[in-house]
C-alpha cells in the first residue's frame, strides 16, 4: 500500500526530541515567509542537520510493506502550513513517475535512493524524457519547487531498506498524498528527445482550457 498510514489524529504532532527541534524551527520559518521559492531551500537548510540524528523517526515510522513503498503522517503544522512525511522502501522498491502539488524538500535518513527526474515535452500528446539520474546517500537533500523541474521517480537502488524524511508545503492529512499526476511509464521516450523546450503539465492544461473555451 501507498496511501497515507490511518492515524488517531488528523494532525499528528512529531515526538522525538529531534522532530520538535525541527518543527519548532520551520514553524518559525513558515509564519515569516509565504513565498514557496523563499521558504523550500530554507527549509533544506533545516532539514539537513536533523538528518543527522539517529532517533528523529520512531521506530513505528520505519516500518515498511511488501507490495510498494509505505508512507507514514509523522507530523502537520497545525495550520495545515507543511507536513512531514516519512517514506519507507525496501530495496527495488519505487514511486510512480509523478509530480507534485506543493513545494517538496526531501532528505535520506536511511539507505540508497535514486532519483530520476524527467522533462515534460509535446502539445497535444505529451511524454515525457529523462534528464537524468542521482543517488542520494545519508544527509543528502533536494528541494523541489513547482512547476519547474518538477517531474521525476524516486526508488531504492540499494541492498538494504531506504527511509527519507519529505516536507511538503501543504497538509498531507487532508490531501492524501503531495503527488499531484501520476505519469504512466509508456509516456517516456526509450531514445533521445527531439529538441525543444520541455512543457510543464500545468501550461499544457491551461492550453487546452483555453482552446476548449475558443
Amino acid at each position: 500500500m501507498n496511501a497515507l498510514d490511518p492515524v488517531g489524529d488528523a494532525r499528528p504532532v512529531g515526538r522525538t526530541s529531534a522532530l520538535r527541534s525541527l518543527t519548532r524551527s520551520l514553524d518559525a520559518l513558515v509564519a515569516a515567509e509565504a513565498d514557496a521559492s523563499v521558504v523550500a531551500p530554507r527549509a533544506g537548510m533545516l532539514l539537513r542537520p536533523a538528518l543527522a540524528d539517529p532517533g528523529l523517526l520512531e521506530a513505528r515510522h520505519w516500518e515498511s510493506a511488501d507490495d510498494t513503498y509505505r508512507q507514514h503522517l509523522v507530523h502537520v503544522h497545525p495550520a495545515g502550513r507543511y507536513s512531514i512525511v516519512a517514506l519507507v522502501w525496501k530495496p527495488g522498491q519505487a514511486t510512480p513517475i509523478h509530480d507534485h502539488r506543493c513545494w517538496c524538500v526531501v532528505g535520506v535518513w536511511r539507505g540508497l535512493e535514486r532519483e530520476t527526474t524527467y522533462a515534460l515535452h509535446g502539445d497535444g500528446d505529451p511524454y515525457l524524457a529523462a534528464r537524468g539520474s542521482t543517488v542520494a546517500g545519508p544527509r543528502t537533500v533536494s528541494v523541489l519547487v513547482p512547476p519547474d523541474e518538477d517531474v521525476h521517480r524516486v526508488e531504492n537502488c540499494g541492498s538494504s531498506l531506504a527511509i527519507s524524511v519529505h516536507v511538503y508545503g501543504d497538509d498531507i492529512s487532508v490531501l492524501g498524498s503531495s503527488i499531484n499526476r501520476r505519469f504512466a511509464d509508456d509516456r517516456v521516450l526509450d531514445r533521445p528527445f527531439a529538441p525543444g523546450p520541455p512543457v510543464s503539465w500545468r501550461a499544457l492544461e491551461d492550453v487546452r482550457h483555453r482552446r476548449s473555451a475558443a
